[in-house]
């Protein structure tokens, strides 16, 4: 993922619209922070008539007009806490919202991601981007807008105030603030890029932990738990240095403002003092100045202390912008239309060349012409490489043909929509996946909504009737993260009931039981041959004794299908395949 800084306006129009379906609430927010700043603004007023009227004629405080002050303040501060209260919960609630959509709107855009995304992308990233990145931007989402609308009342109040009160010591205070925020822009520069950095390592952090920790039974059978435990120590220490950059420039800023928060103090009160001294501001105003400079620099540093928020709210935008930038390569072309319900299973390759995005010297397959004929078993034989597992990808299209077309029934499949074309394709993998949940969940993920009998009826045609039975819960046991409570042969016969579910024309087998023992394998390879009944089937295969029965055998190398036929005739032949044959069995062919 990119690590280029994006300019801040960009990122600003790009998190704007965000706000737009909760303009009500945010009005509403900013009522509420307007509020308390205005009953902030209005003390120092009441304390500087008290102040004045006691210096220039005491007697006229009396215990009615002391009373008036004491229960306006009082009204004001009861105003400030109901207008503080809203403001907390209803700026909180409407961050969450912010992040809310943000969140569906990513993971949205990662569901249509297409495999060469995954392929150059840790997961371990996308998940910090996902949840605390977001979790940052909803701190930053309600009080960016509370802290800009406090600072801006309250330091043009207490400008136009103080300028009415004595314009030379106002100019005085003010001219130092653009001094202070030219310094400060250097170290907010460096802290952004310092803010990205450390996300970034986090993420990192993450991605080895995952790894780390699905791989844990890896791990401990070759007893590298040290191995792990110094990856994950680099990575910590790198993330450590990160941090320890960030705070450096946090530092600086702090410190900046601080220095410049005391310098104008210095000015008010010692050149206050003067001015005092000289007649020219009354003791009442001298007091009002002083609390009003206390409420502009409290502003100032609340702006000081809410840039840490900034930073971290703007590189989660920014990080959550640049999964958003990712392109959607593969998606459904203008008119797409659905495939036909009744899909024969007519494939056609013709003239179809790929090779990846980001490896355009080396073509995968080339100009490849094969024609796949409704209900026909096809199996794809070769060394590992040759392109059989790519070749079968472009059919659901998790990759898109660099050259030449693929059609299903004499449709292009690219003028298909997505979700019709993938409906009618069913794959069993030899890298089984099953989602944390109950052996149900699991199988009725090939047909939502499916009824009990539709899943009892495609476990039992794939043989996984008995052993689910066997289980504690049956269909309801839970199955562990991956299906790890299972053997391999009944993750793989879940995997093919799933299918049975799907129920699709088109059946793409990768390897499906390379993985299996040899029992395992004779239960799974059944409940395949089941499966392929009446679909157009493609088998990847390495163990050649499984594809004996196949209509087709296609030989793929690297220069393409060399051999085509069935098993009798690819033996006669005498050529790769039954090279291939021979070296599998330990048969001269």
């Amino acid at each position: 993922m990119s690590q280029q800084r994006m300019k801040l306006g960009h990122l600003l129009k790009r998190f704007l619209p965000y706000y737009r379906k909760y303009k009500g609430e945010m009005a509403f927010d900013l009522f509420c922070a307007l509020m308390t700043t205005t009953c902030e603004i209005i003390f120092p007023l009441i304390v500087r008539s008290i102040t004045n009227q006691a210096v220039t004629d005491y007697t006229a405080i009396t215990t009615g007009w002391v009373l008036k002050l004491g229960a306006l303040y009082l009204t004001l501060r009861v105003i400030d806490a109901a207008a503080n209260y809203f403001m907390q919960y209803w700026g909180h609630v409407t961050g969450t919202k912010l992040e809310t959509d943000m969140r569906t709107d990513l993971f949205a855009h990662l569901q249509q991601l297409s495999f060469s995304y995954y392929n150059s992308t840790k997961v371990g990233q996308i998940m910090a981007r996902i949840t605390s990145d977001l979790f940052d931007v909803t701190e930053f989402a309600h009080h960016c807008p509370e802290e800009i609308l406090i600072a801006f009342v309250k330091i043009t109040a207490s400008f136009l105030i103080l300028i009415q009160v004595h314009v030379p010591l106002t100019l005085m205070v003010f001219v130092l603030m653009p001094f202070m925020f030219i310094f400060t822009r250097y170290f907010r520069r460096k802290m952004r890029d310092a803010f990205k950095e450390s996300r970034h390592q986090l993420g990192e952090i993450n991605a080895q932990v995952e790894d780390s920790l699905l791989g844990i039974r890896v791990v401990k059978s070759f007893a590298n738990e040290d191995i792990e435990n110094e990856k994950f120590g680099q990575g910590n220490q790198k993330f450590f240095q990160c941090k320890k950059k960030r705070y450096l420039y946090m530092a600086g800023f702090g410190t900046v403002t601080r220095f410049f928060d005391g310098l104008m103090y210095i000015v008010v009160v010692s050149a206050g003092a003067l001015f005092l001294a000289a007649g020219q501001i009354s003791v009442g105003d001298y007091t009002a100045y002083l609390l009003y400079i206390t409420t502009l620099l409290n502003s100032v540093r609340r702006i000081v202390d809410f840039t840490e928020q900034f930073q971290n709210g703007m590189t989660g935008v920014e990080r959550f912008c640049e999964i958003m930038d990712a392109p959607i390569d593969i998606q459904d072309k203008p008119g797409a239309q659905p495939l036909p319900d009744d899909v024969k299973g007519d494939i056609a390759f013709e003239h179809v060349g790929f090779h990846y995005a980001d490896d355009a010297q080396h073509e995968v397959l080339s100009n490849v012409d094969l024609r796949i004929k409704p209900g026909q078993n096809v199996a794809l034989v070769g060394p590992s490489g040759a392109g059989k597992t790519t070749l079968c990808n472009l059919i659901p299209r998790f990759y898109d043909v660099t050259a030449g077309r693929i059609t299903i029934d004499g449709h292009d499949i690219q003028s298909l929509t997505l979700h019709s074309l993938r409906n009618a394709i069913g794959m069993v993998q030899q890298e089984v996946y099953l989602f944390s949940g109950s052996v149900r969940e699991n199988i009725a993920y090939g047909k939502p909504g499916a009824s009990e009998a539709e899943i009892i009826l495609a476990a039992k045609q794939a043989g996984a009737h008995e052993f689910i039975t066997k289980l504690p819960d049956g269909y309801d046991t839970y199955i562990g993260e991956r299906g790890v409570k299972l053997s391999g042969g009944q993750k793989q016969r879940l995997s093919i009931a799933r299918v049975f579910l799907k129920n699709p024309p088109i059946l793409i087998l990768d390897e499906a039981t390379s993985a299996l023992d040899n029992e395992s394998e004779l239960l799974v390879q059944k409940s395949l041959e089941e499966l392929a009944k009446g679909r157009t089937t493609f088998t990847i295969a390495h163990r050649l004794t499984t594809i004996r029965n196949a209509d087709v055998i296609w030989v793929l190398t690297e220069k393409g299908i060399e051999e085509m036929g069935t098993h009798e005739e690819l033996i006669k032949k005498g050529g790769i395949y039954a090279s291939l044959y021979s070296m599998y069995t330990g048969k001269a062919a």
